[in-house]
């Protein structure tokens, strides 16, 4: 018997990195699982490496568009009655990161990506979790969302500042309905988000850093807690990077 059995689950990011990890764990822990991303055809890759027939649903979707996130909760809803867990985990971030190179275009889809795409989400689950009171949000943040740390840029930095305090204003504003609102903010990770640091990354970092199945097991972990029991902040990090 799996510890999410009978649970539905919501992963958006979901076609690679964290968001696909998250959703092989949650599926062998026996939940059905729906994940979402704007390439279709990584969406694709992803499920013929995860088991889950007919307890997986893929739809293609830009969490910046709020048109798409409400269709998606809808087909989610449909086809599996309800969502119990959201896991906000998409995420974007460029190469032109610093403030005297980032141009409005950039800006723009660093907030939109990392800080209104988890606002569309929570703002389209939120309703029914309020009805039945119970729900799991998930936000998957960053290190850099409570330190300003230069390696992730302003735009970036600032998009996961605002998720901090999205998260935290809901979470105290939902006390009384039964809906737990976590943030995980992991250092750094070896996922393909990586491909756009400014100097690449070397062979011998990636093998210290972070990988996604480390941070997927916290998401896992925050998820099949009891229903008196919430983590609102869970900083994990790899051993050999700082933390200040």
């Amino acid at each position: 018997m799996g510890k999410l059995d009978g649970k539905i689950a919501l992963i958006t990011g979901g076609g690679s990195g964290v968001g696909q990890a998250a959703a092989k764990l949650f599926l062998a822990e026996g939940a059905k699982v729906a994940i979402s991303g704007r390439d279709g055809a990584k969406l694709k890759q992803a499920t013929e490496s995860i088991p889950g027939g007919d307890k997986i649903l893929v739809i293609p979707t830009d969490v910046t568009d709020p048109a798409q996130v409400a269709a998606l909760v809808s087909q989610v809803t449909k086809n599996f009655g309800r969502i119990d867990i959201l896991v906000n985990n998409a995420g974007t971030n460029i190469k032109a990161r610093r403030m005297r190179e980032l141009t409005l275009e950039a800006w723009n889809n660093l907030v939109r990506t990392n800080l209104d795409g988890a606002f569309h989400c929570i703002r389209e689950v939120l309703p029914q979790m309020i009805d039945r009171k119970d729900g799991i949000i998930i936000n998957v943040n960053s290190i850099s969302g409570k330190r300003p740390y230069p390696l992730a840029g302003a735009g970036y930095a600032a998009g996961k500042f605002g998720l901090h305090a999205l998260a935290g204003c809901l979470a105290n504003e939902e006390l009384e309905s039964g809906i737990r609102v976590s943030s995980i903010y992991p250092g750094e990770i070896d996922t393909p988000i990586l491909e756009v640091r400014p100097v690449p990354v070397t062979a011998e970092q990636r093998a210290k850093i972070l990988k996604p199945e480390d941070v997927a097991n916290a998401i896992l972990f925050v998820a099949t807690l009891p229903p008196h029991v919430s983590v609102p902040e869970l900083i994990i990090k790899p051993t050999a990077q700082a933390y200040f």
